[in-house]
């Protein structure tokens, strides 16, 4: 293949690929991100057919690391960690001591180094924040108070998994790795002279001066920025002032002081996160993010040998064992000290039997430093892809298994107060929100009858929302926007939590006794499916929907919309009434607008 078109082969490869078994992952409910671990397996040299440019790919990945990172400080909530910080501070710490303990003991069984060892307990020991967070989405439990603690949880592990992104390379040689001085600028030339604290402390102040740097002036400068830029009315230029802004910090930490490219990203988030725009910066940057995230496991893959699998049975029996039970029952222990009840120890065990992207990063930091050897690296992929594949078996078990360990235990089930919707007569709005149910149980189903079903609750379901409610007429919405579900709650809206093309969800709704439907939801694709099932269960149901172009207009009335509102044509259609008003002033006769 010529070499000019390695770079586009590389990436159609591996975006192709990592589309069809991401694909196919989601239609047998594994998450998509084992179907892009297998398509890197399938375009890696350790597979036959086409070998995609493993160079090339790291360097994407790099990206994809950048921009994972990124991602993870803009949606870091301090916030949310100080509100469950006394049982997930001190559970994190037990709970990765105790998993890098067993890692160690299996490396140690394998004959390799303590530095080996240790990387590879760190690598097992931290759980995929992209897997945790979509579970806790599925059984609709992030608003609960088992949630908020296995993402406090979460929260500790990454801060824990950054510090060692931060000390390995110092501590590289001390652990019988490779010296990283030769990568350091002069003037840090002197630290080996202070021994290995030396090197650690030189390397801690250099991240302290990088955090200084931001905090002073990144905290100052990068609002402003993207204040400016989105004063410019282009959302290009603000799309490409939120890359520049993760991809030049991440750089220039790097260069300038030393510290990681993820280091670096994660705090450019984190900066980020604080200004009033950083929600429109996540929405704009969501797209590459995601695309270099999927190279990102895709490269991961092409380095995984399956082979492995077959060749060395046992060491990966002995990986699997320390991510699926060694730090459940770790987690499950820790919990219950702290007197929470057999429920909430069981999820959040569940949550954390698996691990994932920031697993990938340490195995790839411990072998450039020559601390852990390529089997090691095998393993830890190993272990995510099935580790992964097999997570929504551990939640099926930890719910099974609640009832008998709850009547070894003497205790009775503790569950959390959950309000329950009271009954609302047609022209009374409901004053009390749904809350959600967990553990991949079905919503509880509203008492509303001759209702409105709002779905979604964004600028224009806002709008709708308000109308309704000034009307009196009885509604309840439907949303899966965390934040937009609390903030339905205390305004007291009857609220059902979840994705309204869910069956369970959508049913949850009492349909077939609605008045009307209200699609406020730009997603043309989803509201048909919606509006399919409405009247297959209410045939007589009023259907209203949102379109951005005449193709969706008439697609979602094929399905059975009443009514499809276009936006540019009311825009148009409310730029034309005020034209036609302002003539009719100035001839003296009303304004009609066809």
């Amino acid at each position: 293949m010529p070499h000019d078109t390695t770079l586009i082969a590389t990436i159609v490869a591996g975006l192709g690929l990592a589309f069809v078994f991401g694909a196919l992952a989601n239609r047998f409910r594994i998450p998509p991100l084992v179907g892009y671990l297998v398509a890197g397996v399938l375009v890696g040299p350790n597979t036959p057919g086409f070998v995609a440019d493993q160079a090339l790919a790291q360097q994407l990945a790099e990206i994809g690391v950048i921009l994972l990172m990124f991602g993870v400080g803009l949606h870091f909530s301090l916030k949310d960690l100080l509100s469950v910080r006394a049982i997930a501070v001190p559970g994190a710490i037990v709970q990765i001591a105790f998993a890098t303990v067993l890692g160690l003991c299996l490396s140690w069984a394998m004959g390799w180094t303590v530095g080996a060892g240790l990387v590879f307990g760190l690598a097992l020991s931290v759980a995929s924040t992209v897997v945790l967070l979509r579970a806790l989405q599925e059984r609709r439990m992030v608003d609960t108070e088992r949630g908020r603690i296995t993402v406090g949880w979460l929260i500790v592990e990454d801060l824990a998994m950054v510090l060692a992104l931060v000390l390995l390379p110092a501590l590289a040689g001390v652990l019988g790795g490779q010296e990283t001085a030769e990568r350091a600028p002069d003037i840090f030339a002197l630290r080996f002279d202070f021994g290995v604290w030396g090197v650690v402390a030189i390397t801690l102040a250099k991240v302290a001066a990088f955090v200084i740097v931001m905090v002073v002036f990144g905290r100052r400068l990068i609002p402003w920025i993207l204040h400016y830029v989105a004063h410019t009315g282009s959302r290009e230029l603000f799309r490409l002032a939120v890359l520049a802004i993760a991809l030049g910090v991440a750089f220039g930490a790097a260069n300038l002081f030393g510290v990681s490219l993820a280091l670096g990203a994660f705090f450019a988030g984190m900066i980020m996160s604080e200004s009033e725009l950083s929600h429109r910066a996540a929405e704009e940057s969501l797209p590459l993010r995601d695309a270099f995230s999927v190279l990102f496991f895709v490269s991961v893959g092409m380095l995984f040998d399956p082979s492995t699998l077959i060749d060395n049975p046992g060491p990966i029996f002995g990986t699997l064992f320390i991510i699926l039970v060694g730090k459940s029952v770790a987690a499950f222990l820790i919990v219950i000290a702290f007197g929470y009840p057999v429920a909430t120890a069981l999820i959040i065990s569940a949550s954390l039997a698996q691990i994932g992207e920031f697993s990938f990063i340490l195995a790839e930091l411990g072998l450039s430093l020559n601390l852990l050897p390529q089997e090691g690296r095998d393993l830890i992929l190993g272990g995510a892809i099935l580790s992964i594949v097999l997570n929504p078996a551990m939640f099926y078990l930890a719910g099974r298994l609640r009832p008998w360990i709850e009547s070894r235990m003497g205790k009775e089930p503790i569950e959390e107060p959950k309000p329950v919707a009271p009954a609302t007569e047609p022209g009374k709005v409901a004053t009390t929100a749904i809350a959600p149910k967990e553990e991949g149980d079905a919503p509880l189903p509203t008492r509303l009858a001759g209702h409105t079903i709002l779905i979604g609750y964004g600028r224009v379901g806002a709008l709708v929302g308000k109308s309704l409610r000034e009307a009196g007429l009885p509604f309840l919405v439907i949303e899966d926007a965390q934040k937009t579900i609390a903030k339905l709650k205390a305004d007291g809206i009857e609220t059902i939590s979840g994705n309204a093309a869910k069956n369970e969800v959508f049913s949850a709704a009492n349909p077939s006794l609605a008045r009307r439907l209200i699609l406020a939801i730009p997603n043309a694709f989803e509201s048909g499916k919606i509006i399919r099932r409405a009247r297959a269960l209410n045939p007589g149901i009023m259907v209203i929907a949102r379109a951005h172009t005449d193709a969706e207009v008439d697609h979602l009335k094929s399905l059975g919309a009443t009514s499809v509102i276009m936006g540019e044509r009311e825009i148009a259609r409310g730029i034309v009434e005020h034209v036609m008003e302002a003539e009719a002033l100035k001839k003296g006769a009303p304004a009609t607008v066809s």
